[in-house]
């Protein structure tokens, strides 16, 4: 009858083998994150560092903002999202776009510019789908500019 011989590995061939698996863990991870495009994370914008230059023209139209007797609103109706504007400017000298922003999908973000024919602007709901979005609204009026910003759950 043979003998079956059981091999002993030794703690030098232990840690090898430990560093070898290791390696092997982080690598299949690496190779994941970078091969899915499940995990594709991308900047909130493309111009990031543009953006982040002109980031003190927001601060100011954010500041003539807050110094409104009455600033934007909005409600969720059954046709949409419906943005009110101050009521006590004339709507027929506001300009601007209205940018909403689905953190979430990117493919889902949409821009439109402020045509109003009242006082108030109605983005369609098979527009927006249902979760987080966040709406900016650079608007003017009378050659003064300002900056609604607001995270909604639609």
């Amino acid at each position: 009858m043979r003998k079956i011989r059981i091999m002993k590995i030794n703690w030098g061939t232990g840690i090898v083998i430990a560093f070898i698996a290791f390696i092997s863990f982080i690598m299949y991870f690496i190779i994941t994150m970078n091969v899915n495009d499940k995990y594709a994370h991308d900047l909130v914008t493309e111009d990031y560092y543009a953006e982040e230059l002109a980031y003190q023209n927001d601060i100011d139209k954010l500041k003539n903002s807050k110094n409104l007797s009455e600033n934007i609103t909005y409600t969720k109706s059954v046709e949409g999202l419906v943005i009110y504007f101050p009521s006590n400017l004339d709507f027929k000298k506001i300009t601007g776009n209205v940018f909403l922003y689905r953190p979430s999908n990117k493919q889902l973000d949409f821009d439109t510019v402020i045509s109003l024919s009242k006082q108030n602007l109605l983005i369609p709901d098979n527009r927006l789908v249902d979760g987080r979005w966040n709406i900016k609204i650079d608007w003017q009026y009378d050659s003064q500019s300002y900056l609604y910003k607001e995270i909604i759950n639609y």
